[in-house]
């Protein structure tokens, strides 16, 4: 076999090797959690530049194939998504056992959250999504879950301030009956949900807040939910790993009506 030059590596051979890297990872030759082989094992492989071999792992990086880990190489990403379920927000559960406890017990997956609570101006969409006047609070309770010692989602709630101010609802810390609980309390229980799901890259600060890799996409879940008058109370935003979520809903048609002859 002829070797190809060095001067002439170019982007469509560098495209063509991380093409060939990205079948080699799907046919199973490298498992997710495996470590690729050294800059220097591929570069003989492929009759190529060490240079060159370190633009096809920033593609691959860049597409969330593989991840670098200091001092340890190159790995396969390993995916395990949770199951994601929002339909489960409206299902009675076990009494003092909230959504996310639920979703792990089921997942048989060790959990944590952080929660905090504050008072702040909506930005507008929120705003709009919950019809409120400009310049009219809302509480805002911001959790950032983690699974198996890892960031898996955020899950911020928005409700107006005169709905629930001096309420449970403020309260810092996890409420073992739910902040849906508290509302049904105070009159405005939630029978109705509005879900938008974007998929998107995440902004700096998203990528922070769930220590993302290079190239890992979010999906976006925005949920308003409404009381029995139609009114919409509360503006969920949920930010989920794209590399560690399935999101499943569930869909019930309608029984028919009966059918009357005359």
């Amino acid at each position: 076999m002829q070797k190809r030059s060095h001067r002439h590596d170019t982007t469509p051979r560098v495209n063509e090797i991380a093409a060939d890297l990205r079948s080699r990872i799907d046919a199973g030759e490298f498992p997710p959690g495996t470590k690729l082989p050294s800059t220097r094992m591929l570069a003989a492989h492929y009759e190529i530049s060490g240079q060159a071999i370190a633009r096809v792992v920033a593609l691959l990086k860049a597409d969330g194939v593989v991840e670098g880990k200091q001092g340890a190489g190159v790995f396969v990403r390993k995916w395990e998504p949770l199951v994601y379920r929002p339909q489960s927000e409206f299902k009675r559960l076990p009494p003092n056992v909230d959504v996310f406890t639920s979703l792990l017990s089921g997942e048989d997956r060790d959990g944590s959250q952080t929660i905090a609570v504050s008072t702040e101006l909506p930005d507008k969409a929120v705003r709009a999504r919950l019809q409120l006047a400009e310049g009219e609070l809302v509480a805002v309770r911001r959790r950032t879950s983690f699974v198996d010692g890892e960031p898996y989602g955020t899950d911020d709630s928005f409700v107006a301030l005169r709905l629930v101010k001096g309420s449970d609802w403020m309260r810092e810390g996890s409420i073992e009956r739910g902040t849906n609980a508290v509302l049904a309390e105070l009159g405005h229980e939630l029978v109705k949900a509005l879900d938008e799901i974007y998929v998107r890259m995440p902004k700096p600060t998203e990528t922070e807040r769930l220590a993302l890799s290079p190239g890992t996409p979010v999906a976006e879940l925005i949920s308003t939910g409404h009381d029995a008058e139609g009114k919409p109370v509360q503006v969920t935003v949920c930010l989920l790993r794209g590399d560690r979520h399935v999101i499943i809903y569930e869909r019930e048609r309608y029984p028919r009506p009966e059918r009357t002859d005359t």
